[in-house]
């Protein structure tokens, strides 16, 4: 079990729009990463240091969209403004968190501006619809060489998160100690003031250090 990346929900400014300022304020640029057909949302990717990767997603108007659980959690994140969605951790034995979690994890998919297509399952985006601070679940089924993380120069590095919520209940929800998949990654944990969730990320770039 890894971090795998941050999911961003774009702002009312549109997708291509909140990519670009969060670009700009980090020094990279992002790319295309088109549609998840399932889901009924799309969204730009930026690659960052140590096999993790930031999305910026938006909804689509899309019947997928209200049927999936992360079209809604898109939605509903972006109606409130945009910002932080969640955190995903990759995990090489699905089959476990299954198992833990009671049901199956859905196929997920989308063809990248250069026609290689991505393929993976998910899982938990429900309990992260229910309680922001929990991460959900990814197993990638296509090779590390179409992962979203390549591709960067590695200038950018996500260094720490500030989460509010609770260490334990994350904890409880991974399996596994909190901080194992975030070993690269420093957590600050913060007594939630309202809802629960991610609220700021801390990245390493050419610049100094960048608080989004």
């Amino acid at each position: 079990m890894r971090l795998d990346h941050l999911s961003y929900a774009a702002g009312p400014d549109g997708l291509a729009a909140t990519a670009a300022r969060i670009g700009e304020l980090l020094g990279g640029e992002f790319v295309d990463g088109g549609v998840h057909p399932r889901f009924g949302t799309r969204n730009m990717t930026l690659a960052l240091a140590n096999t993790v990767y930031l999305e910026v997603v938006e909804v689509l108007d899309h019947p997928a969209s209200d049927k999936a659980p992360f079209g809604q959690a898109v939605r509903q994140r972006s109606a409130l403004g945009g910002g932080w969605l969640g955190w995903v951790v990759a995990v090489k034995d699905l089959g476990a968190v299954e198992t833990r979690l009671g049901r199956e994890a859905v196929p997920g998919n989308r063809r990248r501006f250069d026609g290689e297509e991505l393929r993976w399952k998910q899982i938990g985006v429900n309990g992260l619809i229910a309680d922001a601070q929990l991460p959900f679940f990814v197993h990638w089924e296509t090779g590390l060489d179409l992962h979203p993380s390549t591709g960067g120069d590695g200038s950018i590095a996500l260094t720490a998160l500030d989460i509010a919520g609770d260490p334990q209940r994350v904890s409880d929800w991974l399996g596994e100690p909190v901080d194992r998949p975030l070993k690269d990654v420093s957590v600050n944990w913060i007594a939630p003031n309202g809802t629960p969730g991610l609220m700021a990320a801390q990245f390493h770039t050419r610049n100094g250090l960048v608080r989004i």
